[in-house]
This record gives C-alpha cells, sequence and structure tokens, in this order.
C-alpha cells in the first residue's frame, strides 16, 4: 500500500494513480463486439450458437431451461445460503419499498396538468459466468423491478459444462425470474436488446460483465436502456485516530479482491493510523483465498493519503466520489452532512461495506469511477419511466394561444403557430 501526503502533492498523484484505472475498453475490444452484435442483430439464434461455440466451447441445443431444470438446479442448493438469501430478500424488499412513486394530477382555470408512472414490461438480467457465482447480484437487479412492476425478467448467463450453478438457480427463483437462458457475452447483450428467434427483446438491459459486455451495453444502448457502464469496484474509507485499523485493512481488501483494477483508498488525519493500516494489510492479504488478484490490485490501487483534518478528508472523498464510501470516524453520522459525492455511504466502525453487497438491504449496484458525481445506485425509478398529460378547455385554450403563437413565431415555426390560429378561426 502506498501512503501519500497531501502537503508532499499526494492527492495529484491519487487521481493520476486512480486515473489509470479509466478507458478499459480499447479500441479492439469495441471494434470486436460491435461485429458481434451486429451479426446476432442480423441472423438471431444461429449468431448465437456460433459465438457460443467459438468464445463458451458448447454446442447449444436448447438456450432456455425449463422450469423443471430450473427447479432441479435450485434444489441442490446449499439449504443454509437459501435460508440467508430469503432472509436478505425481505431486507432488499424492505429498503426499495420505500423508493416507490406516484403520479400527481393538478388544475389550473381550466387546465389539467398530469404524471403518470409506469413499470417497464420487460428487463434482461444479465449474471456472469466466469470463476464464481454471484446470486447476490440477482437480488439485487431483481427486487427493485419486481416491485416497480415489471412483469417479465429475462435472465441470461454463459453455459457451463455441468449446467446452472444451484445457487444461481435459487436466486433466480427466490427473485422472481421470469426465463433463464444459457447465453453470454456480448451476443447475450445483442439478443436481449435486438431479440432472436428464441430470446424476447427487452427494454433495459441490467446486469455487471466483463469488458465485452460492457463495450456491448454502450453499442445498444439507445435501442435499449441499460443500467450504467460499470467499471472496477473502488472502497474509500476516511478514518480518524480512534478507528481500528485491522477493520479497515479488511474492508480494503474485500474490494481488492474484486478484480487486479479495483482500488481501496484510506485518507486520514493520523500517519500512525496509515501506516499500522499498511502493515494489517500485508498481514491480511497473505491469508486470502484470492490473494493472486488482491495482490495485483494493491500494488497498484491501495493508496493511504494522510491529511491535516477529516475535513479535508471529506473534501477529497468528494472529489473522487466513490463507489463506497465508509466513515470510520468518531460521530461518524454528524460528517454524513459533508458527504456530496459517493455511491453508498457506510457509518461506523461495525458498518463494513459486505453488509450492503449481500444483505443489509441497500443496493449494491453502484456508480463507479466517479460517476457518482452525476448517477445513482440501483432503485425502483430505474425501472419505471413517466409520461406527462395535459387537457385544456376552449376557455384555457383561447387564453394562452396568443402567446402560444408569439411564442412560435418567433422560433419561425410557422406551422406551430397555425395549429393554434386555426382552432381560433384565424388564417395562417
Amino acid at each position: 500500500m502506498k501512503i501519500l501526503y497531501t502537503n508532499n502533492n499526494g492527492e495529484q498523484e491519487l487521481f493520476s494513480i486512480l486515473g489509470q484505472r479509466n478507458n478499459r475498453l480499447s479500441g479492439e475490444i469495441q471494434d470486436t463486439v460491435k461485429i458481434i452484435v451486429d451479426e446476432v442483430r442480423q441472423n438471431g439464434d444461429s449468431a448465437l450458437r456460433k459465438y457460443t461455440k467459438q468464445f463458451d466451447k458448447v454446442d447449444v441445443k436448447s438456450f432456455e431451461y425449463t422450469v423443471e431444470q430450473l427447479n432441479e438446479y435450485a434444489s441442490k442448493a446449499p439449504e443454509k445460503l437459501v435460508t440467508v438469501m430469503e432472509k436478505a430478500t425481505a431486507n432488499i424488499t424492505e429498503y426499495h419499498s420505500k423508493q416507490t412513486q406516484n403520479g400527481y394530477e393538478f388544475s389550473r382555470g381550466g387546465r389539467s396538468f398530469g404524471r403518470v408512472v409506469r413499470p417497464l414490461e420487460k428487463v434482461g438480467l444479465y449474471v456472469p459466468g466466469g470463476t464464481a457465482a454471484y446470486p447476490s447480484t440477482i437480488l439485487m437487479n431483481c427486487i427493485p423491478a419486481k416491485i416497480a412492476g415489471v412483469k417479465d425478467i429475462i435472465m441470461v448467463t454463459p453455459p457451463k459444462a455441468e449446467g446452472l450453478s444451484p445457487s444461481i438457480a435459487a436466486a433466480a427463483k427466490i427473485a422472481g425470474v421470469t426465463r433463464v437462458f444459457t447465453v453470454g457475452g456480448a451476443q447475450a447483450i445483442a439478443a436481449l436488446a435486438y431479440g432472436t428467434e428464441t430470446i424476447p427483446q427487452v427494454d433495459k438491459i441490467v446486469g455487471p460483465g466483463n469488458s465485452y459486455v460492457a463495450a456491448a451495453k454502450r453499442i445498444v444502448f439507445g435501442d435499449v436502456d441499460i443500467d450504467m457502464i460499470a467499471g472496477p469496484s473502488e472502497v474509500l474509507i476516511i478514518a480518524d485516530k480512534t478507528a481500528n485499523c485491522g477493520y479497515i485493512a479488511a474492508d480494503m481488501l474485500s474490494q481488492l479482491e474484486h478484480d487486479p483494477a479495483a482500488a481501496a483508498i484510506l485518507i486520514t488525519d493520523d500517519v500512525n493510523i496509515a501506516e499500522k493500516t499498511k502493515d494489517c494489510l500485508d498481514d491480511q492479504l497473505a491469508k486470502l483465498s484470492r490473494r493472486e488478484i488482491s495482490e495485483t490490485s494493491a500494488e497498484s490501487y491501495a493508496i493511504a493519503i494522510v491529511c491535516d483534518n477529516i475535513y479535508e478528508a471529506m473534501r477529497i472523498a468528494n472529489s473522487v466520489a466513490p463507489e463506497h464510501l465508509e466513515l470510520q470516524c468518531e460521530n461518524a453520522k454528524e460528517l454524513l452532512a459533508e458527504v456530496r459525492n459517493a455511491g453508498s455511504v457506510f457509518l461506523g466502525e461495525y458498518t463494513t461495506e459486505p453488509l450492503g453487497d449481500y444483505y443489509a438491504g441497500t443496493n449494491h449496484v453502484l456508480p463507479t469511477n466517479g460517476s457518482a458525481r452525476f448517477s445513482s445506485p440501483l432503485s425502483v425509478d430505474d425501472f419505471v419511466k413517466k409520461f406527462s398529460y395535459l387537457e385544456y378547455s376552449r376557455e384555457a385554450f383561447i387564453e394562452d394561444s396568443e402567446d402560444t403563437i408569439e411564442f412560435a413565431e418567433a422560433e419561425g415555426l410557422t406551422a406551430h403557430a397555425n395549429a393554434v390560429k386555426i382552432r381560433l378561426n384565424k388564417k395562417a
């Protein structure tokens, strides 16, 4: 872990290091993915079979898992894990149920104005294959969609020789996934965006994935909505002299094990906290099962910054706009008022970030790479759309007509003006 100091250009060096994590979608990846997306759009299932065989080394006879197959896989999930997922589902449901919104209507002098909120009809969920199964991804993406009123949630996940992971199947059942297809990569994103003979077209695509999946989401955006282009994970911890260095190190490593480009940042006003945390991190790192990944990310992106005071630390944190922000400080709740930019905030030494990842109820789909400056965690809001409506009486129309004509003619849009004039029996 690098230790930097704000009185020695440490802040500038921090942003220089973090900048190296951006722009991971190379031109070569984008070009490759565009070819895949275009072919799936044109050739549907035959293109899916081609790319599934090429990339996953699997000949797929049927892309969709039957209900019987899903039940069989789910029945093999560990009972204890299923119970935990059911408890987590209750917590996630309770939290996200507070986010529901209604439309509104008001009237003024013969004019009625309103807004209507409607759920999206079909949502696609990408669940990565990779070296591990992440059932928490399913809960975090599906539950807000279900609360919003989405009827169909179409899940895609890369094929495996052993079939669907039991924990993934169980999570899909608990969260209310409608249909599950065994296809992955950029080709799966294209299938969801444009539909094939087998896979239905959706209105929005959510869920994490590798750089090829991210590139595909970027390409299809506009034809379909997406959640976000997620970068590697990050945590920023602000700690004062009261903090427990072992806890800090453990929380940093919980992010560093995600990805070789994951970042873990400590900002403190106490040099002893920085130095002790470095020692704790090195000690804990040696005992991790994902040590190789964690060592790679720690070497590049585990950083401590020593600053003058906690309020300077908050200023730097707001500039970073981290995905996860932990406040391991005395009176942490009071510092919440200083937070401007963060995906999710964790207050106090017992509120470790993994609680948010899995169980507590807040969403773990969060803005990364500084995008918390302008975006928010996944929520029920992401699965609804809104439209406005307007109704005028004849009297109200006459009252507002001259002003509307004036505005339209000022912009040179005479047909707009005529649409008003004709109702006043005026000639254009």
